[in-house]
Parts: structure tokens; C-alpha cells; sequence
């Protein structure tokens, strides 16, 4: 085995004497192979953020079924994440952030993939990433769904993320027919981000309640919180906040416990493996980004609000958020409350800009994936405790709503 620290020359069929006359093996003896030898692959992804975490561990199940030997987030003596020079790798997969790093990363001229989308895209290395239009469009609906019609993005310049990230969120929010405000850090903050309450404060001030606010990650979804319960702001009946990323500790050990949008980091690491094997077996380098949406909003109470003024509508949307997964249809709906279809049909469209059949749909299948993702239970369970008649009818209604089976779902974005 060839060691990763170490030049040493690949290994080949060869035959004993097959050089000599060029007459093949020796009658009656065996060819003699070696096993290919292993892949040797650096990981440059942080690991301090439930994201770098499920990616490095997708990356790390895909190596051991593939034969690769994987060094994980080695770093050099000022502790920026670096491949010593003494490695003798074959591909790399990296989160690229800083303009060094990408630097780093080029010089040792090795297939490569990139899982962030903090700088532009080359053409020497392949990216999979989050898509982040999916991202916004998921965060604003989960927003307006709660009846909010105000919106925010706090996207401090931390160097977690780029500028797409909030201008995506802007730009859903635009496309909703609504204004969005955008935190502008002041040129002068000596104070930093972590400690500079004041300017954020100011800024809250001047925003209208209840407002919906999108955080670019859980880091400054965190100080939102902090800083409204100093100030003594209802979250959420005042401001709702939802990260657009999750991570188990940070989301929830705030109180309150903080709304998140779920990334398919699982997926993302997986496929950047696949990408990379092939890259490291002769393929070109993929010129177009693989971006990956996200999979679901996970809502806990910074969102849990309904901003609805119509309070009969607001009361049957609880209804369904309660009974969605028992099967209920319009039918019960009208027969549980004095509407007719007609008037139900528009105001539902007036507030949420879809029919009662769509969201009852959309409330059975979040419930559905939830169970998908933090269950082992098999599909025929799920079918039974989301109101399905068998596990057919739910995998052909689940395919019709996300594109996918419920099988492959799990299988890509399952945590084990």
C-alpha cells in the first residue's frame, strides 16, 4: 500500500519473464495482480458547525466503502486548514473561503471539488453546493405561511457565507411582492459583530412588527435572539427568526429555540465524493456548479406564529397543522367550520396565495419527510401515521411532490 506521506511509483499487473521475448506468462503459471491501491484524499471542511460535520462524515462513509485513505481538517501551525507538505494525495474536497486557501488548494494541482460557495467558480476545480435560491424561496414561504408580511435579512460580514445568501433571500421576498430591509454593517465597527449590540438595535428599531427576519446562519441568528430578549422583544409574536442554516447546538439551546432551514449536507458530501472519483480516475473537471436544495424548514419557536388578521383562516390553518397527517380533505374542513368552498377558496388565496387542497398537501408531506429524515421507521409505518391507505399510494404522492421516492430521500440525506 502506497503510503499518503510518502512518492512512491504506482503498482501494475506484471507477469514474471513476461518481458523476455515478448511471449507471455510462463505455460502453466498464474498472472500475478495487485489490488488497486488506495485513493488518498484531503478533507478541508471546518468541523465546528453541524454542516461541516455531516459533510465530513458522508465524505468519510463514501471513502470507506471506496478504498480511501482521508485526512480530515489537518492544519498548519498558524491553524488554518492546510494539506502538509509531505502529503501524497490524489484529490481533495475543500470548503474554499479565503483567496488563500483557494491559493493553497490550486498549487498542489489535484482534482478538486468545492462544497462552499464563498468565491467564484473556476474552471479548474468542480463545485456542490446548496442551492441558494431554494434556500430563500423555502425560508420566505415558511415566513409568509405564518401570515408575516414584513421581512428582514441580518447577513453580517462574517466570512461563514457570501453575499448570494442574502441577496437570494432579498430577491424571494422581491419576487413575493414584498420590501425586504438588509442589515448594512457600519464601515467603522471596531467592536466586531459578536459584541457591537448597539447598530443592530438601532436597526430593529426602525423596522415594522411583527417582522420576519431571515439570519444568514445560526452564528447571527443566535445574537438576533440575545439581542431581543435584552431589549425585551417578543420572539415571535413581535419578530420571527429563522436561520438559513441548522446546527443541533446553537439553534437549540437558544431560548427560544431557533427555526432553521435543513440543508442536505449528507447529500452534498456525498455527491462531491462520487464527483471526485471520477475526477480522479481521468474524467474532466464538471464545469457547471451541482447545486443541491434544501430539505425542509425545521420550525421551532421563533417561528411559531400565525400573523394571520383574518382569525377564522388563522384557527383552520391550526386545524390542518394538527390533522393534516390523519388524511383530512376539504370536505372535512367545511364540515368542521360554517365557510362555504367558494369563500374558503378566496381568502385562503388572498392570505397564503394558495388553495386549501395545496396546503393541506403541503403540511402531510413536511410531516411526512420530518419522519423520513428523524426516523427509521419503514415507509408502511410512515404511510400509516401520515393517513396514507398503503405505502404505494404515499410513495406515489411523495414523488409527485418532491421529485423523488421516499426511499431515496432517506437514502440520501439520512444521517446513518
Amino acid at each position: 500500500m502506497r503510503s499518503p506521506f510518502r512518492p512512491c511509483a504506482d503498482t501494475h499487473f506484471c507477469y514474471a519473464n513476461a518481458h523476455q521475448k515478448n511471449l507471455g506468462p510462463p505455460l502453466g503459471s498464474r498472472p500475478v495482480t495487485t489490488t488497486p491501491r488506495p485513493r488518498h484524499v484531503g478533507i478541508l471542511v471546518e468541523t465546528d458547525d453541524s454542516w461541516g460535520r455531516n459533510v465530513v462524515e458522508a465524505i468519510c462513509r463514501f471513502g470507506h466503502s471506496s478504498d480511501w485513505t482521508v485526512l480530515i481538517s489537518p492544519r498548519d501551525s498558524q491553524g488554518r486548514l492546510r494539506l502538509p507538505k509531505v502529503w501524497n494525495g490524489d484529490g481533495i474536497i475543500a470548503s474554499l473561503r479565503t483567496a488563500s486557501s483557494v491559493r493553497h488548494v490550486k498549487s498542489l494541482n489535484l482534482p478538486v471539488v468545492d462544497v462552499g460557495i464563498m468565491i467564484p467558480k473556476c474552471d479548474w476545480f468542480a463545485r456542490v453546493a446548496t442551492d441558494d435560491a431554494a434556500r430563500a424561496k423555502m425560508a420566505f414561504e415558511h415566513l409568509r405561511e405564518r401570515g408575516l408580511t414584513h421581512f428582514a435579512c441580518y447577513a453580517p460580514p462574517i466570512g461563514r457565507y457570501s453575499d448570494v445568501r442574502s441577496a437570494a433571500f432579498v430577491h424571494a421576498v422581491t419576487e413575493g411582492g414584498y420590501e425586504c430591509a438588509m442589515y448594512e454593517a457600519p464601515h467603522d465597527d471596531s467592536a466586531g459583530w459578536l459584541t457591537n449590540y448597539s447598530n443592530v438595535r438601532r436597526w430593529l428599531s426602525t423596522l415594522p412588527r411583527p417582522l420576519g427576519i431571515f439570519a444568514a446562519d445560526p452564528y447571527p441568528a443566535r445574537q438576533l435572539v440575545e439581542i431581543c430578549s435584552a431589549d425585551s422583544i417578543r420572539i415571535p409574536d413581535e419578530l420571527s427568526v429563522l436561520s438559513g442554516d441548522d446546527d443541533e447546538l446553537l439553534c437549540n439551546v437558544a431560548t427560544p429555540q431557533i427555526s432553521a432551514v435543513e440543508l442536505a449536507s449528507h447529500q452534498i458530501g456525498e455527491t462531491a465524493s462520487r464527483m471526485l472519483a471520477k475526477m480522479m480516475s481521468g474524467s474532466a473537471t464538471p464545469k457547471r456548479e451541482r447545486l443541491i436544495p434544501p430539505l425542509q424548514v425545521r420550525g421551532r419557536h421563533s417561528t411559531d406564529i400565525l400573523a394571520i388578521p383574518d382569525n377564522e383562516i388563522a384557527e383552520i390553518l391550526r386545524y390542518i397543522r394538527d390533522k393534516a397527517r390523519d388524511g383530512i380533505t376539504v370536505t372535512d374542513l367545511l364540515n368542521e367550520f360554517p365557510i362555504s368552498r367558494r369563500r374558503l377558496e378566496q381568502r385562503f388565496r388572498a392570505e397564503l396565495n394558495r388553495s386549501p387542497a395545496e396546503e393541506i398537501r403541503r403540511v402531510r408531506m413536511s410531516h411526512v419527510a420530518r419522519l423520513l429524515l428523524d426516523s427509521d421507521k419503514p415507509i408502511s409505518t410512515i404511510a400509516y401515521e401520515s393517513g396514507f391507505a398503503t405505502g404505494a399510494s404515499l410513495s406515489q404522492a411523495f414523488r409527485q411532490h418532491f421529485g423523488t421516492t421516499p426511499g431515496e430521500y432517506r437514502r440520501q440525506n439520512h444521517a446513518t
